[in-house]
This record gives structure tokens, sequence and C-alpha cells, in this order.
């Protein structure tokens, strides 16, 4: 029950729409409507300002963290229970209750959710996703670039238990940056550095 519990839980923490929260209480407009659509990070950052960004991206890493760590620390060190629990934060985040089953992109919830449990192999690909996008200027592809390093190093480094999780992570986010990998492969994505009148590459 306890499981049960803790696994609604996560889910309902990841569906909190902070991106949204943040830019209409603090804003006092709908990001929705704005930029990209999206309620994630970039598009807050764009709308709203560079600062209110970064404090979207640390609400929603932190969704993703505390209750993998809870869970990790506290109820089961099963990786099964605790792959569970962090594909319930994310899906939150992707799918939520809140936003009538719509969402993120998940990269940032994605991130959150390592931090726990695989915290090396996790910086080695956000330094690969910042290096990415500073010589790209696009953000989507340094977010395709740190689920797909971060698969390969959990690999390569024998964390086994949370692989078939990195993989499942990087599927979705793959899945949610379709639009903005259709862009890329035509040359029509917007890069994140070009100007803040452009919409959001993610």
């Amino acid at each position: 029950m306890i499981e049960l519990c803790w696994l609604v839980g996560s889910y309902l923490l990841g569906a909190v729409p902070w991106g949204l929260v943040i830019a209409k209480t603090c804003c006092g407009i709908d990001p929705r409507g704005m930029g990209s659509g999206n309620t994630g990070a970039t598009n807050i950052a764009r709308t709203c300002g560079f600062g209110w960004g970064v404090l979207t991206l640390a609400c929603d890493v932190l969704k993703g963290a505390l209750p993998v760590w809870g869970a990790h620390a506290v109820v089961s060190r099963s990786p099964v229970f605790v792959t569970a629990v962090a594909l319930a934060c994310v899906l939150g985040h992707v799918f939520s209750c809140f936003m009538k089953f719509r969402g993120g992109k998940a990269v940032a919830t994605s991130i959150g959710v390592f931090i726990p449990l695989t915290f090396w192999q996790l910086l080695g690909a956000c330094l690969a996703c910042v290096a990415t996008i500073w010589a790209s200027g696009y953000v989507s592809l340094g977010s395709l670039t740190l689920v797909t390093v971060l698969a390969i190093l959990i690999a390569a480094t024998g964390a086994w238990q949370w692989l078939p999780l990195a993989l499942c992570v990087a599927v979705i986010v793959f899945v949610k940056h379709k639009e903005n990998i259709q862009r890329l492969r035509s040359g029509t994505e917007k890069p994140w550095l070009k100007s803040r009148q452009s919409p959001p590459s993610s």
C-alpha cells in the first residue's frame, strides 16, 4: 500500500506544471499561448525572463529528484520500484492531469530522477548537453544528446539496473521532440541564442 501511494504521489508531484504556475503568478501570462506553447524552462525563460526560466528548471528537476530519492532511501531499494517511481514522475510531467493530460518535454524532470541514482553519469551527459547547445545553439539538440549520452554512460559504467529507465526516458524525450527533430533535419529549427523573439527550440 505504501508503494502504491508513493507511485500515485510521484505522478501527482510530477504533474504539477511549475512553468505555468510561475508564469501566471509571477509574470501574469499564460505561456501556452506564447513562444512554443510549452510550459518548460526554455519557453518560460523566453517569455518571462531568464531568472524565471531557471526557477522553473529547478522546480521541474526537484519534482523528479525528491520522489526518487525518497523511494530509494526510505521506501524500497528495489530497482524495479524505483524505476516505476521515476517513470511516474516523468509521465506525470508529460501527461499532466492538471493540464488535460498535456505537458512538457520531460528533460528537466528526467534529469531530476537520475540525480539520486547515477549522478556522475548524469554529470557527464549534462556536460555533453551544454557543449552541444554551446556549439549549435539548439536546446533541442542538446536535450537529445543528453538522454543519448546518459544511456551510453550508464551502460558503459555497468549500472545495468538503471539502463531500462534510461532507455525509457530516452524514448519519451525523443518522441516529445519529434517536431524539433523534423525542424532540425529540414534546417528550420530556431536557435535558442539567435534572438529572444524567436520561438525556443525545446
